[in-house]
């Protein structure tokens, strides 16, 4: 005898759950992009700053990673699959792949400039969230956004001045 599974009965309707998802499929690319490109600045940025940005890219790319887990967990618990490979990313994504290797402080700017597209992908996806009454999503989405926002912040601070 087959059992099989009831269908998702969480209270948020199946087209609502499936426009949150695919917001948080957009914040999901935006992340594994932004992700890919914090561990490759991680791993070729050069000069002066050399320690520091290394250390700190390692930082970011790290905080990233888990990331990723918890986004596409949490579009699997709305029921839809969670994208995933490059192409897919590359479609869904708002931030663009790094040209070459730029400098240290071209890294920083398109990092900062990463961050901040991710904040406002995190941003069109609340209106979702908050019509469907799906806290677990604004919780997340609020966590995601405060980590953005914070680490834009110090990006951009080693540019000013």
């Amino acid at each position: 005898m087959t059992i099989s599974a009831p269908p998702i009965d969480i209270g948020i309707p199946a087209d609502q759950r499936t426009s949150i998802a695919e917001g948080l499929g957009r914040v999901l690319a935006d992340s594994t992009v932004l992700y890919a490109k914090s561990h490759g600045f991680h791993w070729n940025v050069t000069g002066p700053m050399f320690n520091t940005l290394h250390l700190m890219f390692m930082e970011q790319y790290t905080e990233l990673w888990t990331a990723l887990d918890a986004i596409a967990e949490r579009i699997r618990a709305l029921g839809l699959p969670a994208p995933f490979g490059g192409a897919t990313y590359g479609r869904l994504a708002s931030i663009p792949e790094a040209e070459g290797v730029p400098t240290a402080l071209a890294m920083v700017k398109e990092l900062v400039e990463g961050h901040e597209a991710v904040a406002r992908t995190i941003r069109s996806v609340f209106a979702l969230a908050d019509e469907a009454n799906d806290q677990p999503t604004a919780d997340l989405l609020t966590q995601r956004l405060q980590i953005h926002e914070k680490t834009a912040w110090m990006l951009r601070s080693l540019l000013e001045g």
